[in-house]
C-alpha cells in the first residue's frame, strides 16, 4: 500500500492496535514511532474524531476507534489481497509468507517439503515461526498457522490439508524391562508419557468389551513438546500415544513398536491451515497452502 494514502493511514492504525504500541507498529512498518503517531493523528484529523486515547502506559480505543477497527481490518486485508492479485497477474507469486507450526510437524513434515516448494516458487520467501504454543495469529501478523488436532471456534479461515492418526507405542528397550501391555487395563502398571496442556490427550480411546472407552492414563513425566515426547519414548522412558506422521520411520525401522493394536481406536487427527480473513486469497499464501495440501495428502 502506498504510504500517505487514506488506506495506508487505516493500515497503520490497525497495526498500532494489533501490536499494542506506536513503537511496535513503527518497527513493523519500517518507520519511526513519531512518524506512525503523525499518520494516526492525520487519520483522526481527516475523520474529525479521536480514535485512540493515549496514556503513558497503554492505548485505549474510543468508541469511534472501536467502530473503525472492526471494519478497518477487513478493508486493509481486502486491499492487500486486491493489490497482490493485480501484481500476480504480471508474474509468478512472490513476497513473504509468515508461517507458524509446532516443532513436530515442522521437523517431520514441513521442512522435508521446503526444497521442492522453493524450486517451484523461488520468489516466495518464508518466515517460519516454530513454537509449541498457541501464537497470536493476528497480533503476530501470521499468514498461515498449521495445526494438528481438533480446532476450537475461530473467525480464522480453515482449510484441511491432510489427516493423520495416533499410535500407542514404546521402544524395544522399555518393553524389554517392563513387558508389553496386552489389554488396556494393564496400562495402569506402566509409565505413560503425555503432553501437558491438552487434557483430551490424557485419555486414550480404547475398545473394551465392544465399547469405545476414554481410558485415562498417567505417568511420572509430562512434556509440552510432541517432538521431545517422541525423543523420550525412543530413549525408553515409557509408552506414549504419538501422531503417526512423526514416527512412521521409527516404526518401519523397529525403533518403536506399536502396542494394543486390537484395542486402540485410532481416531483421525486433522492437519489444518488457519489463515486470517483475506490472507487465503493472496497468491503467495494460496500457492503455499495448495502445495501443502497436494503433497501432504499424498504422504500423511
Amino acid at each position: 500500500m502506498n504510504k500517505g494514502t487514506p488506506t495506508d493511514e487505516l493500515a497503520t492504525f490497525v497495526r498500532v492496535i494489533d501490536l499494542g504500541s506506536f513503537a511496535a507498529a513503527a518497527a513493523d512498518r519500517g518507520l519511526t514511532a513519531s512518524a506512525v503517531s503523525k499518520i494516526v493523528s492525520r487519520l483522526e484529523d481527516r475523520l474529525g474524531v479521536r480514535l485512540i486515547e493515549r496514556t503513558t502506559r497503554r492505548l485505549v480505543l474510543t468508541p469511534e476507534g472501536e467502530t473503525l477497527l472492526a471494519r478497518g481490518r477487513d478493508i486493509v486485508a481486502a486491499v492487500a489481497a486486491a493489490e497482490a492479485e493485480v501484481m500476480a497477474a504480471r508474474g509468478r507469486p512472490r513476497g513473504l509468507v509468515r508461517v507458524t507450526t509446532g516443532t513436530a510437524f515442522a521437523k517431520h513434515r514441513l521442512v522435508p517439503l521446503l526444497p521442492d516448494f522453493h524450486a517451484l516458487y523461488p520468489e516466495i520467501a518464508l518466515d517460519l515461526a516454530v513454537a509449541d504454543r498457541r501464537v497470536d495469529i493476528i497480533g503476530e501478523q501470521i499468514d498461515v498457522a498449521i495445526r494438528t488436532g481438533p480446532l476450537g471456534d475461530s473467525s480464522l479461515i480453515a482449510r484441511t490439508l491432510a489427516t493423520s492418526t495416533r499410535v500407542v507405542c514404546a521402544a524395544p528397550a522399555y518393553l524389554a524391562r517392563h513387558g508389553a501391555p496386552v489389554v488396556p487395563a494393564e496400562l495402569a502398571a506402566h509409565i505413560c508419557l503425555r503432553l501437558t496442556g491438552y487434557a483430551r490427550l490424557a485419555e486414550w480411546p480404547m475398545r473394551i468389551d465392544g465399547r469405545i472407552v476414554p481410558l485415562k492414563v498417567s505417568g511420572a513425566i509430562t512434556c509440552d513438546s510432541a517432538d521431545v515426547l517422541r525423543d523420550m519414548v525412543l530413549a525408553g522412558l515409557g509408552i506414549a500415544r504419538l501422531a503417526a506422521f512423526m514416527i512412521e520411520d521409527d516404526l518401519a525401522a523397529g525403533r518403536l513398536v506399536p502396542l494394543l493394536v486390537e484395542h486402540h481406536v485410532p481416531e483421525p487427527v486433522p492437519i489444518t491451515a488457519l489463515m486470517p480473513p483475506g490472507r487465503q486469497s493472496l497468491p503467495r499464501v494460496r500457492a503455499l497452502v495448495d502445495f501443502l495440501a497436494a503433497r501432504l495428502d499424498a504422504r500423511t
